[in-house]
């Protein structure tokens, strides 16, 4: 069977469950992106808005319904746009299409190690403020190239990124 190279990525992303405007957006993966219809990068880190939002198969109220995500403030990661929807996909690499309404830009991040202690400075040597266990998700205060501050349960702290989802190794928040 003869394709080529075009025919063969449309079949892949029709499998995938792209098309359009996404379709184009994965084409890319090595570069960053900027969405069409947010001039925003692409891929970003967002959270969840609402305490339950619908994930769809594609971006329209027509799709099926696939699951509810239902954890509000839930890092999830935008790797495409599509007119109101977003494609999320979440720590395990999950997702589907969001309505944007139950996106928010606030920075959240989740614990990825059984125990993670905070500490009052970006230094393992620093006193410890708190404890936290695995999937807590916590607010992101800020992050240098390798540390975050973050909050949750009313305590804060400086953790390492590596010990957390949702903020890129690279990436400085202030």
């Amino acid at each position: 069977m003869f394709f080529r190279i075009k025919d063969l990525f449309g079949v892949l992303c029709v499998v995938a469950g792209l098309s359009g405007p996404a379709m184009a957006q994965q084409a890319t993966t090595d570069q960053p992106t900027i969405g069409p219809e947010t001039n925003r990068p692409l891929p970003r880190y967002v959270s969840l808005k609402a305490g339950e939002a619908n994930v769809r198969r594609g971006p329209s109220l027509s799709h099926r319904i696939d699951w509810v995500f239902q954890r509000k403030g839930m890092p999830l990661q935008v790797v495409a746009e599509y007119g109101h929807w977003r494609r999320v996909i979440d720590r395990d690499g999950q997702g589907g299409w969001v309505h944007y309404t139950m996106l928010t830009g606030a920075r959240t991040v989740i614990v990825e190690e059984e125990s993670l202690f905070l500490h009052a400075r970006a230094n393992v040597e620093a006193r410890q403020t708190a404890e936290l266990r695995a999937d807590v998700v916590a607010r992101i205060r800020k992050c240098d190239s390798a540390w975050c501050e973050i909050a949750a349960g009313g305590y804060k702290g400086w953790a390492p990124k590596t010990a957390l989802w949702g903020v890129e190794a690279d990436e400085v928040i202030n």
